[in-house]
């Protein structure tokens, strides 16, 4: 290769890293997989260093890896929504390791320690987790920072976000602590949480997020805290920098320190003697993780001596002293029989393949994502081929490369369809967008159904109804859109097959049920695209009513928390629809809650400024307890912080949440204590109708 093949080929390798780090730090949607990146990365590496002179100072080589969104904005505007957070310098840069998915590479990384220290030492082996980089700041025990990784020297300060993020402590406890210091980990998401935020995602016809680690960032940067509170988000903190340390000489030392201080240290670290045992530490976890509740993606290695740390320093990106391991994704091998392209309630075209049935991580995968077009591309993929499969975030089966060597004869190209597969119109795709849409919303029969599915969910008009109810109405003629609903007659519902008088007459009360349904919630079912349950909450707490919403100009609509101009475009381009506001006027007629009104009218201010977190069963359902909690000027929220003002705890409440609360000094109550503190309310139990409040029991806080 002569210098000009080699600096064409560099600059290709740098706009392929640049564009994937974006997408992976900035948009939280990869489309490559880390072992793939990784290889680019080395690729780069190699021909930069047989070429020098071609090294630029921005290159991806000579940079830490950053989520701040003007990082990648070539043009000099303001890009990504990064802006909304005030960018703050670190007062030490938070570098990142490099990175080795080979014993033998770790085997030589140790040895070259080895030399240069000339002395005996031992390591300090933990787990790498998959999450997000944070940097916390305590002054005189108080937490008072908290700051993004950013490009490891700016990040963005997410402190009132970080606030709601259930195991990370406001206070320290114990004693002992610098007067200032600063503690470096990652926030993670559990697997349990993600599963649950994809679940509502996908029930929403929102992308799905790749991994944990992705959500886990996205989360991080929401503008509404006590959504970020309800993301399930945890922490786990792993480095102090060393200008902080008078108070040990090791690195674990340093750790078990702040775990005395109250905060959050993995317990899962080691410290190893050599070589040989470093390895047995690997082998164990590679395949102990996949039994842990949150995503590990590897192994950091250490020298715990923090003078020997010292003496070997840093380069420009990595400190000498430290590796990290990266495991391999759980992988398997299957043959893409076809490829299905589904189309969702907003349009969304998304290619899905058939596989051959093939055992991973625990369950039968037969189908995976492959995302949009673009991903299809990059992957090069043929009907026929045999592929690897790995599940993003050990969840999502995806495919990330294709067996080129072993394509058989005669693979069959798929063509992503010009036209919606089931309706038939031109698909369109705008610049910033990476799907497809079938824009005939009103024409196209999966979206109109996807429609109607989402409207009658639980989160939604909570209607008894699933989806081959819906098939039925639709095939039938009966319905069309929402408020054909509510015009729907016994004679009519007996006409679907099975039905009987008890199914029509529970479909019909429950209909009449939804008619009381509160206004947030409608405008939620309404299905306004990007427009989720928490948005659609604060959106109706803003305007009150659905005229007053109608009539707002995109201005006015970006002052709504959590609303940007993605979403308050949406929202304004919906009701410019002459459909959208005439089937709008049907529901308003059939009944329905289209203002706060007395639907969401406040009982009282008896609890008005306290914060309060439920956890437990109660008589009622959570729903209802919380419910009342607003009613009565109260905030909900789900996790326990320094600024939690009770605990509300019923049958069997989460022991984390217990346990915090006494950490924190958070008052616990329960059932009967909350009911006392209201003014008096009817309630349905198990036992029947009830009243309880103030009336019923005397005040036992106040």
């Amino acid at each position: 290769m002569d210098r000009k093949e080699a600096e064409k080929k560099i600059q290709e390798l740098r706009a392929v890293l640049w564009e994937n780090s974006r997408r992976y730090y900035v948009e939280n949607s990869p489309v490559i997989g880390d072992y793939e990146y990784d290889h680019l990365m080395y690729q780069l590496r190699d021909l930069e260093n047989e070429w020098p002179d071609l090294i630029t100072p921005d290159s991806p080589t000579q940079r830490v890896g950053s989520d701040l969104a003007s990082d990648y904005d070539r043009s000099g505007e303001e890009a990504g929504s990064d802006s909304r957070f005030p960018k703050v310098q670190h007062r030490y840069p938070m570098l990142s390791l490099s990175n080795t998915y080979s014993i033998e590479d770790v085997e030589e990384f140790a040895s070259r320690a080895e030399k240069a220290l000339d002395h005996d030492f031992t390591w300090c082996c933990e787990l790498k987790f998959d999450g997000t980089g944070i940097s916390l700041t305590y002054v005189d025990g108080i937490l008072v920072k908290a700051l993004t990784r950013g490009d490891g020297t700016t990040g963005d300060d997410v402190t009132v976000n970080v606030r709601r993020i259930s195991n990370i402590p406001q206070k320290l406890i114990g004693g002992g602590w610098p007067h200032e210091f600063e503690i470096r980990g990652e926030i993670l998401m559990p697997f349990k949480a993600f599963d649950a935020l994809n679940e509502e995602r996908k029930k929403d016809d929102e992308p799905l997020f790749a991994n944990p680690r992705n959500a886990a960032s996205g989360s991080l940067k929401l503008l509404d805290p006590d959504e970020v509170g309800r993301r399930g988000l945890w922490c786990t903190l792993y480095h102090i920098p060393s200008q902080f340390i008078d108070f040990a000489t090791t690195h674990s030392g340093a750790l078990d320190k702040a775990s005395s201080w109250g905060l959050p240290i993995s317990t899962d670290r080691r410290i190893c003697k050599g070589i040989n045992e470093i390895e047995e530490y690997l082998k164990h976890w590679d395949a102990a993780r996949k039994d842990l509740p949150y995503p590990t993606d590897g192994v950091v290695i250490k020298i715990d001596s923090l003078a020997s740390q010292e003496e070997l320093g840093y380069t420009a990106k990595f400190p000498r002293w430290a590796v990290a391991y990266k495991f391999k994704a759980e992988q398997a091998v299957s043959e893409v029989l076809s490829i299905d392209y589904q189309v969702g309630r907003t349009g969304a075209v998304t290619p899905v393949a058939n596989l051959s049935p093939v055992p991973l991580a625990g369950t039968i995968v037969k189908r995976a994502t492959l995302n949009n077009e673009e991903w299809m591309r990059l992957l090069d993929i043929r009907i026929g081929d045999r592929v690897f499969v790995e599940k993003g975030g050990e969840i999502i089966p995806k495919i990330v490369s294709v067996d080129l060597s072993g394509r058989p004869a005669g693979a069959v190209v798929p063509e992503f369809p010009t036209v919606c597969p089931d309706c038939g119109t031109p698909l369109v795709k705008s610049e910033e967008e990476a799907r497809w849409f079938c824009t005939n919303s009103d024409g196209c029969p999966t979206q109109i159904k996807g429609r109607l599915v989402h409207f009658l969910s639980r989160k939604a008009m909570n209607v008894i109804a699933g989806d081959a109810t819906i098939d039925q109405l639709f095939n039938l003629g009966l319905v069309r859109t929402p408020a054909d609903f509510y015009s729907l007659t016994k004679p009519q519902l007996l006409m679907l097959d099975g039905w009987k008088d008890r199914s029509a007459e529970r479909f019909l009360q429950s209909l009449a049920a939804s008619r009381k349904v509160s206004f947030d919630h409608v405008l939620f079912a309404l299905g306004i695209r990007y427009v989720g349950e928490q948005t659609a909450k604060e959106v109706a707490r803003h305007f009150s009513d659905i005229d007053t919403l109608a009539s707002a100009p995109v201005e006015e609509l970006l002052q709504v928390p959590d609303v940007g101009e993605v979403i308050a475009r949406s929202i304004f381009s919906f009701f410019r629809d002459e459909k959208v506001l005439a089937d709008i006027s049907r529901l308003k007629a059939a009944g329905l809650q289209f203002s706060l009104g007395k639907a969401s009218e406040k009982n009282s201010d008896a609890l008005a400024g306290k914060t309060i977190v439920v956890s437990g069963t109660f008589s009622i359902s959570r729903d209802e307890i919380k419910a009342l909690i607003e009613a009565n000027g109260g905030k909900n929220s789900s996790s326990v912080s320094g600024k939690t003002d009770f605990l509300l705890a019923g049958t069997k409440p989460g022991p984390e949440k217990v346990k915090k609360a006494s950490e924190l000094g958070v008052a616990v109550i329960d059932e009967n204590e909350f009911f006392a503190m209201i003014p008096s309310v009817p309630v349905k139990t198990e036992e029947g109708n009830h009243v309880r409040g103030r009336e019923e029991t005397e005040p036992t806080l106040f």
